[in-house]
């Protein structure tokens, strides 16, 4: 299996690679494209329907190529895969919820190929991350494997979208449903993010929404403890000086941590409320902000991969949270650079507001301010 990668910073730009890469006889069947929201993501569509090329696509808080991170561009992966080797599902929530929506793409991927891989993207379905792979397993069976992130907006927090060659939508579940009898599908799971201080417990929680943390007032806790100095004026203070540098890990037994970001804050009840569920009763610490050591553990994540499951790949695919880039700053790139030379291959990836995947110990879940690798390597 052939993959290029093109970017631009502009429609009529990227039309024009388009034509470029497909007139030299390569002739891809499937388009995974990530761009931001500004740019004319409708244009783009129909060239790539036009050319007869399935579009596994959604907008993003930033995207990156081949270990080079942009910023309100668009960047596309063209692969060959055989058709009969893959199928795109997309359902939007409405009259179904999210949820009954994962479990129907459980089904169709259990239908469609014996060993299937779900490879997935969600629009502005902010507190549905733990529904969105709890269904696709209630669907398929509890050894699915999962991998994606959640659609960005450029941190407009408005509306991301994730679109196909007919659909779209910032409601929208969109699947691309590998076979791996034929397409190996690997891929880890990786934060490196190091934990602070003692073990809190989560006092009082409702869904993603932490309202106490040892029995005082979530935000002030934070405030307090970390001796955050917050900016409420901008609207996203939460996102960029909290959920960033801060995160929570949850503890579970013989289990890694599971990251969760603040998303937003209630000035009145000071509360928080976070890209993913945090139960009550959950044990909690946070987190130091990241230096060297944090790409380091990512690295060795993923040359462990390499070396127990994935010599080689035909493709890379990457869903990096946003707050990654928010606190790393400019080692992202290293992080990003780094972990395309693990394999040498084309890469792709966009900066996500919730990523899914599978931890090196744990099971397929939601995750925050975690990057998520897969991999992509066709059978002979």
């Amino acid at each position: 299996m052939i993959s290029k990668t093109i970017k631009a910073n502009s429609t009529e730009a990227i039309i024009k690679e388009i034509d470029k890469v497909t007139s030299n006889k390569f002739e891809p069947t499937l388009a995974i494209v990530f761009l931001s929201i500004k740019q004319d993501w409708n244009a783009i569509r129909n060239v790539l329907d036009k050319k007869g090329i399935a579009i596994f696509g959604a907008t993003t808080s930033g995207e990156f190529i081949d270990g080079e991170i942009e910023e309100g561009s668009i960047v596309i992966m063209l692969l060959d895969m055989n058709l009969e080797y893959f199928k795109l599902v997309f359902l939007e929530t409405g009259e179904r919820s999210t949820f009954e929506n994962a479990k129907q793409m459980g089904f169709e991927g259990k239908n469609t190929f014996k060993n299937p891989a779900f490879i997935v993207v969600s629009g502005w379905l902010s507190q549905d991350g733990e529904n969105i792979i709890n269904g696709i397993t209630e669907g398929f069976g509890t050894d699915a494997t999962i991998f994606g992130g959640m659609a960005g907006d450029d941190l407009k927090l408005e509306g991301p979208i994730v679109f196909s060659n007919n659909t779209k939508s910032d409601q929208g579940l969109l699947a691309l449903i590998i076979d791996q009898d034929k397409i190996e599908v690997n891929g880890i799971a990786t934060c490196g993010w190091k934990p602070i201080g003692t073990t809190k417990t989560i006092t009082k929680s409702e869904g993603n929404v932490v309202y106490t943390i040892d029995d005082k007032p979530a935000l002030d806790m934070i405030v307090k403890y970390l001796g955050a100095e917050l900016d409420f004026d901008s609207g996203k203070e939460i996102v960029t000086q909290i959920g960033a540098y801060y995160p929570l890990q949850m503890e579970r037994e013989n289990m890694p941590p599971v990251m969760r970001t603040a998303m937003f804050t209630n000035t009145e009840d000071r509360s928080l409320i976070c890209a993913g569920n945090v139960p009550q009763g959950s044990k909690v610490k946070f987190s130091l902000p990241p230096d060297f050591d944090v790409i380091e553990k990512v690295i060795e994540e993923c040359n462990e991969l390499k070396n127990e499951k994935q010599q080689e790949a035909d493709a890379l695919i990457m869903f990096s949270c946003i707050s990654r880039l928010l606190s790393f700053g400019i080692l992202m790139s290293e992080e990003l650079e780094q972990v395309q030379q693990v394999w040498g291959a084309p890469m792709i990836g966009l900066f996500t507001y919730g990523e899914y995947g599978k931890s090196k110990t744990g099971k397929h879940e939601f995750h925050n301010n975690t990057c998520c690798v897969v991999t992509l390597k066709e059978k002979i």
